[in-house]
């Protein structure tokens, strides 16, 4: 009796073990999820990506959501610092738009609750896109008859040339831009050779020194939480770390830029960490150039840790196994101008 009891508390100990082990690494899954009242389509991926790439949608017709998100790269623009209409810049990194589909809330301080609201954001900007507002949008968007049977084949007849519309387009276009199928992802799905001894010792630090506190889930964003509830954490949390000062990361009120509320100074999304190799520079400044660097700053400013040569290159090597291959994009066919378009 006292064997049997032993052994059914080991194997409960053992599902335990697997059942956290399952919850700490997650594969990236194969497709985003969709909202209901916007599941994706051919033809509003189609259209997304026509208006992604439109300069026309900016007050200059020289900006569009392409030229801060490079979808034929990282997925950013690698400023330290975007350039929007006039060459003004703003005041944040722009980050990359694969696997944005993955996070609950966008925008580095999380004011918008989906990637439909967020489509809404750029084109109304006075520093990025610089429009006067949405109705100045999809007037323009109207003022351009090859548009309409695209948005009629995507959300059918009548009265469809809308901004609803528009941005739901983009958003189903950006809900393309995912990138599974990583050396992490094969690894974690039972691939043992996919990750050399580096990268599995680097996976071991990540969890052993505390990053997984924040960068957790497939897309080490955080915990999979409902759309439009956003996963925050405190940056920097150990405001004492010689990182602060010499990278700037308290001049920006992160989400309490947003919210109003002095409660969320300091609180941020928590940002992917997948294809990091591709996205310099770092941070919500831009301002830390290097991935190596970028693991030391975590460390010290999050986890008050000093971390060694070999804990960091363990570290990058691993987060090197989180670059997935990118589908492939080619540049959209545009609608014609009309002469008077930017009058």
């Amino acid at each position: 009796m006292r064997n049997r009891v032993l052994l059914a508390a080991l194997l409960a100990t053992l599902a335990a073990a697997s059942t956290q082990a399952q919850s700490q690494w997650q594969a990236l899954p194969d497709v985003a999820p969709a909202p209901a009242d916007n599941p994706t389509t051919a033809a509003k991926v189609e259209l997304g990506k026509m208006l992604y790439f439109d300069p026309r949608l900016s007050s200059t017709g020289t900006v569009s959501c392409f030229s801060c998100h490079n979808v034929m790269e990282g997925g950013d623009d690698h400023m330290t610092t975007s350039a929007g209409v006039h060459g003004q810049k703003g005041g944040r990194n722009a980050p990359t738009v694969w696997n944005a589909a993955f996070h609950s809330v966008q925008f580095w301080d999380g004011r918008a609750p989906s990637l439909e609201e967020q489509a809404k954001g750029p084109p109304v900007n006075p520093i990025e896109m610089g429009m006067a507002n949405l109705d100045a949008v999809i007037d323009r968007v109207r003022h351009i008859p090859g548009y309409r049977p695209y948005f009629e084949k995507a959300f059918g007849t009548g009265d469809v040339v809308t901004m609803a519309n528009a941005a739901k387009a983009i958003a189903a276009y950006e809900r393309t831009l995912i990138t599974p199928g990583s050396a992490y992802d094969r690894y974690v799905k039972g691939d043992t050779q996919a990750m050399n001894a580096q990268q599995v010792r680097g996976m071991d630090t990540f969890a052993g020194v505390g990053c997984t506190g924040c960068h957790q889930g497939a897309a080490f964003n955080g915990p999979a939480l409902a759309e439009g509830t956003g996963f925050f954490m405190k940056f920097p949390a150990y405001a004492d770390s010689s990182y602060v000062a010499e990278y700037k990361l308290v001049d920006d009120p992160g989400r309490a830029s947003a919210t109003h509320d002095p409660a969320d100074r300091g609180m941020w999304r928590v940002p992917t960490l997948r294809n990091l190799e591709v996205t310099a520079p770092y941070m919500h400044t831009g301002s830390v150039k290097s991935l190596p660097e970028a693991v030391r700053v975590m460390a010290s400013t999050q986890l008050d840790r000093q971390l060694s040569d070999a804990e960091v290159g363990d570290i990058v090597a691993f987060l090197g196994t989180l670059n997935g291959p990118f589908p492939p994009q080619t540049m959209p066919r545009l609608p014609a101008t009309p002469g008077d378009l930017l009058e």
